[in-house]
């Protein structure tokens, strides 16, 4: 069974943060030996950043990428000289190195939704008995071209029309709109953020999406911002982190999911009103976690500094009371 925190709700883009040298992981960790082969009790808020190294390896979701690296980032700014690698392989790519495949380094994975039952299954046959943390709020984001003036929001219903591919022109969404093809792009299926939109708005089959010739898919959130850029009539969807980046090109719509119209905003994301808001995770394992010190502390570092990284990127931050929760079920795990 999955540990984590009862406060929780439930192409490939190679980027990474290499921190001093990513230097290949040695075949004794030098991080804290006497602390891993002991198992004294770690105190992890007593421990200061420029005291930890070692290799840290995290891939995952290209949503929660841009969080983990500010973190990272941070982490060597205060002096430490561990090697901290993040790389962007969707979550679902992720979590198949994490929990299928044994001899993949991977010691945290970024995700845009829970671990299926699967992947936890394949986790534990594999001694990776997940541990997971919730780090912030996602606004999906719904997008068009900034250019187009006549697109300012779209029910839930008609996004499932359009990316099935049931409309293929603008016109068929609405007659008083352009009778112009529509580009679709989309994250790939190795993507948490795909999973959810199929989900949430195409009624869990994502079989018309795939086969939509108008369709681009992609696991990279930068590649489809600038597809849509580069196209006044597309449409796509992504993290809200990468609309911030990019909204001097891209314009958000709001949605309707029968209530009426809501724009992403943080008030509409902390009272629950836009219909497209996820929380997003890191993952670890109990036995990462305890026969690897140092990424226990990272974590920590982690989620202390939560507030701060989600908000630098452009997403939105969970309550303090689910990070605290967090890193006491992280205490009580390396512990």
């Amino acid at each position: 069974m999955i540990r984590h925190n009862r406060l929780l709700f439930g192409g490939i883009l190679a980027l990474a943060v290499c921190l001093n040298g990513c230097a290949a992981t040695p075949a004794a960790d030098p991080s804290a030996p006497a602390l891993a082969e002991e198992r004294a009790p770690i105190d992890l808020d007593a421990i200061e950043p420029s005291t930890v190294q070692g290799v840290i390896h995290i891939t995952g979701s290209s949503t929660v990428y841009p969080v983990t690296a500010a973190a990272a980032m941070a982490f060597a700014e205060e002096g430490s000289p561990a090697d901290v690698e993040v790389k962007s392989t969707g979550t679902g790519g992720g979590f198949r190195r994490f929990c299928t495949y044994p001899d993949e380094e991977v010691d945290v994975v970024g995700a845009s939704r829970s671990i299926s039952e699967q992947e936890q299954a394949d986790c534990i046959a594999n001694n990776h008995e997940p541990v997971e943390f919730r780090i912030g709020v996602d606004a999906l984001a719904v997008v068009v071209n900034r250019s187009n003036d006549f697109v300012q929001s779209l029910s839930t219903a008609q996004l499932a029309q359009i990316f099935t591919g049931q409309a293929q022109t603008w016109a068929d969404v609405d007659p008083s709109w352009p009778a112009e093809p529509i580009a679709l792009f989309s994250p790939g299926t190795d993507s948490g953020t795909f999973d959810y939109f199929v989900e949430e708005v195409l009624d869990a089959n994502s079989d018309p999406l795939l086969a939509a010739p108008n369709a681009l898919l992609s696991e990279s959130d930068v590649a489809l911002a600038q597809g849509i850029t580069d196209n006044p009539y597309a449409i796509g969807y992504f993290g809200y982190a990468y609309y911030q980046e990019n909204q001097d090109s891209l314009k958000l719509l709001a949605i309707d999911a029968g209530d009426g119209e809501v724009e992403a905003t943080a008030e509409t994301v902390a009272d629950g009103s836009y219909p497209l808001a996820r929380p997003l995770y890191i993952y670890s394992s109990v036995q990462i976690l305890q026969e690897r010190p140092h990424v226990a502390v990272f974590i920590n570092y982690y989620l202390t500094h939560a507030e701060e990284f989600v908000t630098e990127v452009g997403y939105f931050p969970t309550p303090q009371e689910t990070i605290a929760a967090a890193q006491q079920n992280l205490r009580e795990t390396v512990n």
